[in-house]
């Protein structure tokens, strides 16, 4: 294809392949639209490309992370991560920032923890609560019914949650949970003896086979790790779901290695189509149609949008809020050695990939009274199972003593991991660097990053709660006690959880898009990643990504009908 061809006619353009853009990709063919799928990584096949049972042994350097492969090489993440080659992004002076990349098709789908909780109504609303940030202009009860049809349709164990800011959902909508292991009924115990209530947890993957006639999916067989991919669907990948399943529909065609480098308009500001590059030959092609969905991710939506339009102000920026109000979850670690689990009869306790309960936030009411010295809540993911234990819990021995202090050990180290809502600040934001490309000659995203101290007090109210649950079971704390809040925080991006920089809202003055996503100013563009949200809140966004994209592609198709983009 030269420059200015197109490919077969398309009714809708979708950037990215992850959770929005599948769910895009499903809903719009499902429609009965013609969609063109544009994914900047490789084309990717679990099912011929993940090795879901050797050990790590087997593989280079004993499976450690490197430069490529940061978690791992077995990790189903290919061609992408903290870095990508010959595609850099810079950091302003004083900040630290990271940005996940995915490379491939699927997206972040393919590598992301799972853990999927709904929002409650406190998190569409947190201006009205605390007078900090701005409220969404929608409410949980407009997403709660695009919340039950998505955890049907992707599949979700869990269970009842009955906690304030924390809603249900409908029994119908949930598989069964798993049944926690030793050390998280050690957890549950402790911490609900200390008031900390502790629930099964709402994860994406499957406990009982999930049957279709194009993507049949199995439950999960409790063997391998998630973040390797799953050949048998049991983990909710839009590469063994929803593009399948919208490809069967005779409507969807995908170019991979595609990566777009802005979005087309016509004199009358409406959208016509994007350019891209493609990434093997470097050659640019422009492709046309009536209506284009972006989803990306956060960063890469927001850069192409900074680099459309008009050169310095951007595509769908009249408010001047494009690029503005980035967050991420924050994030630290807490872990402990637990003597009362050491030397504990075997069993399989491999489970589900990831955690079978969490602690969800708790102190609403005593935020709300004033009696936190943080605004916005958190929770803790938690580990702890049989594998090799850390050398800091083994004693100086070797030979058969090391061995049998491994076997001994193993199994007792227990661990928390703190997820918690950023509040946007003026502080942090991303914009265009002015003096740097990527080699395809598109400008890149400069991340400006800083916590407040209400970030900073959460961790710290965090990591006592940790502590003190770990010191009532009689443990030892593996972690320095005495360094500062800032210091054990996951770096910005590092949870990779950022959102926010075309935030919605009901006034185009404050914001870029409308409650469905759609931009102000260009009324054939709709957002559906990470970009749109008004707010971060503690809980993992990707049930409410999913939900938001659903409702948002069924508007646009509804669009379509009516006549439209006639």
């Amino acid at each position: 294809m030269t420059p200015g061809q197109e490919t077969a006619p398309a009714d809708v353009i979708i950037v990215g392949s992850g959770a929005a853009g599948g769910m895009a990709a499903y809903t719009l063919t499902k429609a009965g639209l013609r969609c063109l799928m544009l994914e900047a990584g490789r084309a990717y096949d679990p099912q011929a490309e993940v090795n879901m049972l050797a050990p790590e042994s087997d593989a280079p350097l004993r499976g450690s992370g490197t430069p490529d492969k940061p978690f791992g090489y077995f990790d189903a993440t290919v061609d992408g991560g903290w870095e990508v080659t010959g595609e850099p992004y810079t950091s302003a002076p004083g900040s630290d920032f990271k940005w996940w990349r995915p490379r491939m098709l699927g997206g972040r789908t393919n590598h992301w923890g799972r853990h999927v909780p709904r929002w409650g109504a406190y998190d569409f609303k947190p201006f009205s609560r605390d007078g900090l940030g701005v409220d969404w202009p929608i409410s949980y009860d407009d997403v709660a019914p695009f919340y039950d049809r998505v955890e049907k349709m992707i599949g979700v164990n869990g269970g009842p949650i009955g906690l304030e800011n924390h809603p249900d959902s409908p029994a119908e909508c949930l598989m069964p949970p798993p049944k926690p292991r030793i050390p998280e009924m050690l957890i549950k115990a402790t911490a609900e003896s200390m008031g900390i209530p502790v629930r099964a947890a709402h994860t994406a993957v499957l406990t009982r086979d999930m049957p279709d006639p194009v993507a049949p999916r199995a439950a999960c067989y409790n063997a391998s790790p998630c973040t390797r991919g799953c050949t048998i669907g049991a983990m909710f990948q839009t590469t063994t779901s929803f593009l399948p399943q919208a490809k069967a529909t005779g409507k969807l065609t995908v170019q991979t290695d595609a990566m777009v480098s802005r979005v087309l308009t016509d004199k009358a500001g409406r959208a016509t189509g994007v350019e891209y590059v493609d990434r093997k030959t470097g050659m640019r092609h422009e492709v046309k149609a009536k209506a284009v969905v972006l989803a990306a991710g956060t960063g890469e939506t927001t850069r192409l949008l900074l680099n459309s339009g008009t050169p310095g102000r951007g595509l769908a920026n009249s408010s001047g809020e494009l690029g503005r109000n980035l967050t991420d979850s924050t994030g630290a670690s807490f872990t402990a050695y637990i003597p009362g689990l050491a030397g504990r009869p075997r069993y399989n306790e491999d489970g589900i990939g990831g955690q079978h309960i969490y602690i969800p936030f708790w102190l609403y009411e005593q935020q709300k009274r004033g009696e936190l010295d943080f605004a916005r809540g958190y929770h803790f993911e938690v580990w702890g199972r049989f594998g090799v234990p850390s050398s800091n819990v083994l004693p100086r021995v070797w030979g058969a003593d090391l061995k049998k202090a491994v076997r001994q050990a193993s199994g007792a180290t227990i661990g928390m991991a703190l997820r918690g809502e950023m509040i946007p600040n003026k502080d942090t934001y991303c914009e265009i660097d002015p003096g740097v490309k990527d080699r395809f000659g598109i400008p890149v995203l400069r991340f400006a990053f800083r916590f407040s101290q209400h970030e900073i007090n959460q961790i710290a109210h965090g990591r006592k709660t940790a502590h003190a649950i770990f010191t009532r079971m009689g443990g030892r704390i593996l972690d320095d006690p005495t360094l500062s809040p800032e210091k054990i925080m996951a770096a910005g991006g590092e949870i990779i959880h950022e959102l926010g920089t075309a935030r919605m809202g009901a006034d185009k003055r404050s914001s870029v898009v409308d409650g469905y996503g759609q931009a102000w100013d260009v009324d054939n563009l709709v957002l559906m990643d990470g970009a749109i949200f008004a707010s971060g809140a503690h809980k993992n966004p990707t049930l409410t990504i999913l939900a938001l994209a659903l409702r948002s592609s069924e508007r646009l198709a509804a669009r379509f009908k009516s006549g439209a983009f006639a």
